[in-house]
């Protein structure tokens, strides 16, 4: 049913239908009339570069119908702009469209942009209480599904905007994995958090992460911390193994620690496979190839052998054929 074309607001505007290739288009793509009507008025006002309240509310239909438009998107946010839209409102209205759609980058592009924009309008002064109340509907969101990609590729654009190394975000990524601590999308973001500010492109001021042995020893332990809780989780391994590779640090000096949970003493009383993973590499650096092959031949006969093809794999990268 048509919504703009009766309605006396949008009387003075001609709209503009898609062009599919002619009146019989050889695969023309199945809109909804609603949405081919909208979309059609949307370009109308786009070639005349009008930007109004009623573009907004235009705008507002789209996105209902197809939040991953990201032109109508981007044309949203020229409007705002252009007409100096309270940006405030904006994000009150973009915390809806975001809970009801999670999944969609759009969406976080978008408020990358009214954030920098309310920055640039409003100064430093404002800064405190806008990023706490970013870092605060965030978490909200985790509470809804705490791996969402897209929101954690906010959650550090905010990091590096607002330089949030210091501001309790450790505390926030161990408040996540206590909630979860197979969580490996928190595991990055403590990584990043640590490690980040290393980089300028980062927004970092140069500050150590893990090359720093305090902050090293305070992060392997950490790490291993959290493997005692859940042995059989491979994220706190992975970063052992992340921080043993951006400092040099020789995997050897992990063994005892390893060996807690695996040994070639006890194969019947292993505790984590990841703990073997780890242990093959060890005997490999040690060069007692041997140790190494009766690791993995463990892991590909009874502790991993869903993935046994590629554990003899690893095994031909030691020089010792396959079994």
């Amino acid at each position: 049913m048509p919504q703009y074309a009766e309605n006396p607001a949008w009387a003075d505007i001609v709209p503009l239908p898609t062009d599919e290739g002619g009146p019989n288009p050889l695969a023309a793509i199945a809109y909804s009339d609603d949405y081919s009507e909208t979309m059609a008025y949307l370009r109308a006002v786009m070639a005349a570069h009008e930007h109004s309240p009623r573009v907004l509310e235009l705008t507002e239909d789209l996105i209902d119908m197809n939040p991953a438009h990201y032109t109508v998107w981007l044309y949203r946010a020229e409007t705002l702009f252009a007409i100096g839209a309270d940006l405030r409102e904006e994000l009150e209205w973009l915390n809806e469209v975001a809970l009801t759609h999670q999944k969609n980058y759009q969406i976080w592009h978008h408020r990358n942009l009214i954030v920098d924009k309310l920055c640039a309008e409003h100064g430093a002064q404002e800064d405190e209480g806008l990023w706490k109340a970013e870092c605060a509907f965030v978490e909200a969101m985790f509470d809804r599904d705490a791996k969402n990609y897209h929101v954690w590729s906010y959650r550090q654009w905010l990091v590096r905007r607002f330089c949030l190394w210091d501001k309790d975000e450790l505390e926030f990524t161990e408040r996540m994995l206590q909630r979860d601590i197979r969580n490996n999308s928190a595991w990055n973001h403590r990584w990043f958090v640590v490690n980040g500010r290393e980089e300028k492109a980062n927004a970092g001021d140069g500050k150590p992460g893990v090359s720093d042995p305090e902050i090293r020893a305070r992060e392997i332990k950490f790490a291993q911390d959290a493997i005692a809780k859940t042995p059989q989780n491979q994220s706190p391994w992975n970063y052992l193994r992340g921080v043993a590779r951006k400092t040099g640090m020789s995997l050897v000096h992990l063994k005892g620690f390893a060996e807690q949970y695996a040994s070639l003493k006890e194969p019947d009383v292993v505790r984590s496979s990841f703990a073997l993973d780890l242990l093959a590499d060890i005997y490999k650096e040690e060069k007692k190839m041997g140790e190494a092959r009766e690791v993995l031949d463990l892991l590909a006969r009874r502790y991993d052998p869903i993935r046994k093809n590629y554990w003899e794999y690893r095994k031909g990268l030691l020089g010792v054929t396959a079994a």
